[in-house]
């Protein structure tokens, strides 16, 4: 459990509550695998504005869940906000892409979802 992932400030934010805490992984679920394949297709086809708006979203739950991955997200980001046109941003989204894939297979299986 929580090889992927953390659940440190999840906790905190949900006050311990057990009920709460399952409500924010089913979330994570719903809208992190989504949101990831939106920033995946964004980077292929060199959409800039929804690169962007795909990683400033994911942005919070993967810092909630501590994926261990924000400065890669980021640096995913701003690639996106500055149109960093020279700039091969592809190994960065692999491992954003990568560390949520984990993070989403390890959460089912501790979850039972």
């Amino acid at each position: 459990m929580e090889q992927h992932y953390k659940l440190d400030r999840v906790r905190e934010l949900a006050d311990n509550d057990v009920d709460f805490i399952e409500t924010l992984a089913m979330t994570f679920l719903e809208e992190v695998p989504e949101d990831a394949q939106l920033l995946q297709t964004a980077v292929v086809s060199k959409d800039y504005l929804a690169t962007y708006k795909s990683a400033h979203k994911m942005k919070p739950t993967i810092d909630l869940f501590e994926l261990g991955v924000l400065d890669d997200l980021i640096e995913v980001q701003d690639w996106g906000k500055f149109e960093q046109r020279d700039k091969d941003i592809s190994e960065k989204l692999a491992i954003v892409l990568d560390a949520v894939e984990k993070a989403v297979a390890e959460i089912k299986v501790d979850f039972n979802l």
